[in-house]
């Protein structure tokens, strides 16, 4: 085990309790304060990740940070391995290594390093959102991290973290609206119902938590933000709520629950069969088995959301079957700063075997992607759709915010016994092309066929001069092998996880293209496309596809 710093920890517990910052943080003519009730977290964390943590690293994505030497006020809180570090998450990992004997003396001489650079003054770590993360796993995971009989050490933090709810208590309604002040007011409620005295905060933390929803979250329970991986921490914030609630024998209010239930739906619907996420704005899939642990352990029960208005991605789905569609315009940049333009691209997985995907990105996960390649991985053309004219289906600004394209996405679903049917189309070529993008996919009940109509249909004044170039790409996922046909209008695709399946496309030519994707832990992995091309004239036309399983 690391020696952080010292063999047990106890020169910075020691420190706290004899400096003068024990006596700014803690009166000893105050009765100390203490936990009314301690949260069990059901959720379980990764263990390789804790074990990690026990041998004095620090991993995230492609950072490591050694723990031996490491001091909360150089690592900032901007950085996505600085807010994960910060709001104290992986306590959940090391609880998954080691029991609390062993961990809590990394966890509390960890704290305590926290408390030394930020307990004393409000600075960037005081930011409410992360404040309000710390709450909720401080209060969970509080055998590891208050176990120390130095009554210095557990009186210092339990005064900052009440200190820290009063904070939120004033500053919560201030933080951008999504899933940052959603969990900035989760946290004061969590206070509210665990920290001696804080009943009174209860209430008012409801109200304001109300608040930051309807301004997070569309009625069908996603995000506005439209992330799927904000979408899991979202379901694991509540979740964490959920736990405080029960803890101290109280009731979960009905518009919480709620709120909890179909946001759980929602991610539910952008899972894959491999129990991954697909990847949309910006996003990866993720790591599978900690989605799998989140959804098992957050006490919520929830079937897949397959018809979104809001969150807006469609899901078919028969017979271990799974299609994905992005059905609404990208989200707004007040809520997504990394908005992609990928309206009406799909996703495809036969099983746990992943078929046709988009490229993704890094997400909140530290990368040595370049600026470069993170930009262009939010284009259209790193998606599995129709690409017109090499042109963005939404602009991409050069300071990298998107600016106008699609508007209206009207989208209509139909079942029938033999299939089920959606229909969707955009604007975003419309202003310049004089043509609207109609996608139809029917995904029949057997599981073992998709077919796809593109069509091109002109509307408005203005039309194209002569003729268009466009591209309809299927990005394959990593490990799927296509070989084309000698016609020309066909390819044979197969993967180690599942039967072949046949592509075919009718009314343009098809070529088999370099890709990448960028997988679960930020890395880019190389891949290919199918790619059906063609040109368009100002009439409009429509290109048909078709994957079909072989057996």
């Amino acid at each position: 085990m690391i020696a952080v710093p010292g063999a047990d920890g106890g020169d910075v517990i020691g420190k706290l309790a004899r400096g003068s910052l024990f006596s700014r943080l803690f009166s000893a003519k105050k009765e100390p304060l203490r936990l009314v009730a301690v949260p069990r977290d059901h959720v379980a964390g990764d263990r390789a990740r804790g074990d990690a943590l026990l041998a004095g690293r620090f991993t995230l994505g492609a950072k490591t940070i050694d723990l031996a030497d490491f001091d909360f006020a150089t690592v900032g809180a901007d950085s996505s391995i600085a807010v994960s570090l910060q709001g104290f998450s992986w306590l959940r990992d090391l609880a998954a290594s080691t029991g609390r004997d062993k961990g809590a003396k990394l966890a509390e001489a960890l704290v305590g390093r926290w408390l030394l650079a930020h307990g004393t003054r409000v600075d960037e770590a005081w930011r409410p959102a992360l404040w309000g993360e710390r709450i909720l796993f401080w209060t969970a995971y509080a055998p590891y991290i208050l176990s120390s009989r130095d009554a210095g050490y557990r009186s210092a933090l339990l005064n900052t973290l009440a200190r820290g709810a009063r904070h939120l208590d004033a500053t919560a309604d201030k933080v951008p609206p999504g899933l940052p002040r959603v969990t900035a007011w989760a946290g004061v409620v969590a206070a509210g119902l665990l920290v001696q005295g804080g009943v009174s905060r209860v209430a008012r933390g409801e109200a304001g938590l109300g608040r930051a929803l309807s301004g997070a979250q569309f009625q069908d329970g996603g995000l506005m933000s439209r992330s799927p991986a904000e979408q899991a921490l979202f379901v694991d914030r509540m979740g964490l709520l959920r736990a405080a609630y029960f803890a101290a024998k109280q009731n979960l209010p009905d518009t919480l629950e709620s709120a909890a239930a179909a946001g759980l739906a929602a991610l539910h619907g952008v899972t894959m069969g491999d129990g991954a996420l697909s990847s949309w704005q910006g996003g990866n899939p993720g790591d599978a088995a900690r989605l799998t642990a989140l959804i098992e352990g957050c006490g919520l029960r929830a079937r897949p959301l397959r018809q979104a208005a809001g969150w807006g991605y469609q899901r078919l789905s028969a017979l271990g079957t799974v299609v994905v569609l992005d059905g609404a315009p990208p989200p707004s940049a007040k809520v997504a700063a990394n908005g992609c333009a990928s309206t009406l691209a799909i996703e495809v997985s036969d099983g746990a075997q992943r078929l046709i995907v988009n490229c993704g990105g890094p997400g909140e996960l530290p990368t040595t992607l370049s600026d470069d390649l993170v930009a262009a991985l939010r284009t259209t053309a790193a998606h599995s759709t129709l690409v017109l004219g090499d042109t963005n289906s939404t602009a991409i600004l050069p300071d990298g915010a998107l600016g106008k394209g699609v508007s209206e996405v009207p989208v209509s679903r139909s079942e029938d016994n033999d299939s089920s049917r959606i229909e969707a189309s955009h604007d975003g070529y419309l202003k310049g092309f004089g043509l609207i993008h109609q996608r139809t996919l029917i995904l029949g009940n057997d599981g073992k066929e998709v077919r796809g109509l593109d069509k091109l249909i002109a509307k408005g004044r203005r039309k194209i001069r002569e003729a268009a170039p466009y591209a309809i790409r299927f990005h394959l996922a990593p490990g799927v092998e296509a070989t084309t046909t000698a016609d020309g209008m066909g390819a044979i695709m197969r993967s180690p996880g599942a039967p072949p399946w046949n592509f075919r496309c009718r009314g343009a030519m098809l070529t088999l293209e370099e890709s990448l994707v960028i997988d679960g832990h930020g890395d880019v992995r190389s891949t290919s496309q199918l790619v059906i091309v063609g040109e368009i004239s100002g009439l409009g036309g429509e290109i048909a596809w078709q994957l079909r399983r072989s057996s």
